[in-house]
């Protein structure tokens, strides 16, 4: 079998021999046919590699070797983002595309205007961004996991932040320098951030603010999470 092109996960990565979760066995034997013998490329999301070969294919619990375990020459990624919570399976969208560009972090905010149930504590719905933040990690072979974190309520954030913001804004900047400290982009609801809450932005002295554009028109929260971060990522 050649070794498939994704890769699979193993939170506490190291030498000897490993058990995959029941999740990533199944998807070794089931879907990717791998056998006694094949090779499995596994990341811990936490910037290492590693090349394990299968010494028990069972779906409940694949066992593999690892000899040897490789370091990442990328950082950690210092840009993160700030999303109001939307409503259906939007936060889920944005977190399956957004998890597979180089982002430390998606926290899901509870705003003025957001729209999600304000009598559940959405666990379910982080779960369910895990999940895709998970996905994208194996599929764009990239070393770090996408943390999703939240939620919590906006003004509670803001205060407990260190760092710098990028907000979107029509009047902003094309494009920014490079990413130097923790930075996050705030993504408002559909409707946008209130008032208020642009006002505390602004009044932030924790770092520094930054404006930035991202095209000629008005973009749903979803596109203009996916459109920010692709605008300003390190390449």
């Amino acid at each position: 079998m050649k070794s498939p092109d994704t890769r699979f996960y193993v939170p506490e990565l190291s030498t000897g021999t490993l058990l995959l979760s029941s999740d990533e066995s199944a998807h070794a034997i089931r879907v990717c046919r791998a056998r006694p013998g094949d090779v499995l490329n596994l990341t811990d999301g936490k910037g290492h590699f590693a090349r394990g070969t299968v010494e028990k294919a069972d779906v409940r619990g694949c066992f593999v070797k690892v000899d040897s375990i490789e370091t990442s020459d990328r950082e950690k990624p210092k840009l993160h983002l700030g999303l109001a919570c939307l409503k259906d399976d939007a936060n889920e969208e944005v977190a399956l595309h957004v998890s597979e560009m180089e982002v430390g972090s998606i926290t899901l905010l509870r705003t003025e205007h957001s729209e999600e149930p304000k009598d559940s504590n959405l666990q379910k719905v982080v779960r369910r961004c895990e999940l895709k933040a998970l996905v994208s990690l194996k599929q764009s072979l990239k070393a770090w996991l996408t943390e999703i974190r939240g939620p919590i309520p906006f003004e509670d954030w803001l205060k407990s932040y260190d760092g710098d913001i990028i907000l979107c804004d029509m009047d902003g900047e094309d494009s920014l320098g490079e990413i130097t400290k923790d930075t996050t982009l705030l993504v408002g609801p559909e409707g946008g951030f209130s008032q208020k809450e642009v006002e505390l932005v602004k009044a932030y002295n924790r770092g520094n603010v930054k404006l930035l554009k991202l095209g000629k028109t008005r973009l749903r929260a979803r596109t203009a999470a996916i459109v920010g971060i692709g605008k300003i990522i390190p390449n």
